[in-house]
């Protein structure tokens, strides 16, 4: 064998090894983002910067009313699926890491302080699972029973809480609870009865103090100080629809600590065309203000200037912008049929919301409200962006 020949076969063999030793792209995680397909079980990874959809995961089961939380590091993100499926997805590799199916009818869930425990929330059976991050194996079971009978309630509004807690409320019970999972073997579990009936969802502030739930069955709000357990549940805005009809509730409210600006958190009021100023240091009202139809996601910008409002059938195809000093709507938009969901980018120049029923999502700047893009989504509901990570309740 001749010298050149000998030196060609060296370098075809030396490019096979390295098309064998390529991984993922490098990049960090910072500015990708998740948006969920409900229609189809899978997601978009998405780059917030560029605006482009990168990767599509699939085979995560009914999406139909999904949420996520991430790892630490941003890499992965926690699918839970309606189908009580839990989903494991690497962000980098675009691809299905784990998945377990956990429940019957799960409807969200947390990740711990210490990013090493996953908490889903479970309608059917109700109760709380918690999951190893790295490796979703079970560690703990919380069955939500109350009652003489034993029975078992639906979890919603479950939270994260410093010191590895989770917070969440029994929509049956009319109770919440607080888990410490310090030894997630042995969890130990405080219970605050007759809190208030029906609570639907719950947040908590960004210190990680205060738990609010959002109750169902009344007007008001009940409150848990978490530095100080022990004087109980509290409740707030209580009977602020007293004299006042009640509309039919087309479509339930979510609560998060995406409510909060400032000492101000901006709530939905339920079956009303208001979103209720609660003030955080006197815990009363400040103010109401008038949106166009009935609130279901009311979300602060980053800065707390603006607080974004979507609505539940049937005006859910539109968006009212709220100036937080002057309490009024400055704007209001028409983004697309079906508006499910909405995101800002981590320091609030834009904002992404998803219009299912015309499979786009949309991304307006916020400060003069024109589109920077529209990105192609199969019935998108949640976005969900990287930023999360770092952020209580989130």
């Amino acid at each position: 064998m001749n010298t050149r020949k000998f030196q060609a076969i060296l370098w075809v063999a030396a490019l096979f090894m390295l098309a064998g030793c390529a991984g993922p792209v490098i990049r960090g995680t910072g500015d990708l983002g998740v948006i969920v397909e409900r229609a189809t079980g899978s997601v978009q990874i998405v780059d917030t910067s560029k605006r482009v959809a990168i990767a599509t995961v699939k085979g995560l089961g009914d999406l139909s009313h999904a949420s996520l939380v991430y790892s630490r590091d941003g890499r992965y993100a926690y699918v839970f699926g309606r189908d009580g499926g839990l989903s494991k997805v690497d962000l980098l590799r675009g691809a299905l890491e784990r998945r377990v199916m956990q429940a019957g009818n799960s409807i969200g869930g947390a990740i711990s302080q210490d990013g090493k425990l996953v908490a889903a929330q479970n309608y059917a059976p109700g109760g709380v699972k918690v999951f190893s991050a790295d490796t979703l194996e079970l560690v703990a079971d919380v069955p939500a029973t109350y009652g003489a009978a034993g029975l078992r309630s639906k979890v919603v509004g479950l939270a994260d809480a410093p010191g590895n807690r989770f917070v969440w409320s029994l929509f049956d019970a009319d109770e919440i609870w607080v888990g410490d999972f310090s030894d997630p073997y042995q969890p130990q579990i405080k219970k605050f009865k007759d809190i208030g009936r029906a609570p639907y969802d719950g947040l908590i502030t960004p210190n990680g103090r205060f738990y609010l739930a959002g109750l169902f069955g009344e007007d008001g709000m009940a409150l848990v100080d978490l530095w100080h357990p022990e004087r109980g549940a509290s409740r707030v805005l209580s009977g602020y629809g007293k004299g006042q009809e009640k509309l039919p509730v087309f479509k339930m409210p979510h609560l998060r600590g995406w409510a909060v600006a400032g000492k101000y958190a901006y709530l939905p009021a339920i079956g009303r065309h208001e979103v209720l100023v609660l003030d955080m240091e006197t815990w009363l009202e400040a103010a109401r203000i008038k949106v166009s139809g009935q609130p279901v996601f009311v979300i602060a910008r980053p800065d707390g200037r603006q607080v974004w409002v979507n609505f539940a059938f049937p005006g859910n195809g539109n968006v009212d912008v709220i100036d937080v000093e002057k309490r009024t709507v400055m704007k209001q938009l028409a983004p697309g049929r079906a508006v499910l969901h909405m995101e800002f980018a981590p320091r609030g120049e834009s904002i992404w919301i998803s219009a299912r029923d015309d499979n786009r999502v949309v991304v307006y700047d916020t400060e003069n409200f024109s589109q920077r893009g529209v990105l192609a989504a199969e019935s998108p509901s949640g976005i969900f962006f990287t930023s999360r990570a770092a952020r209580i309740g989130f």
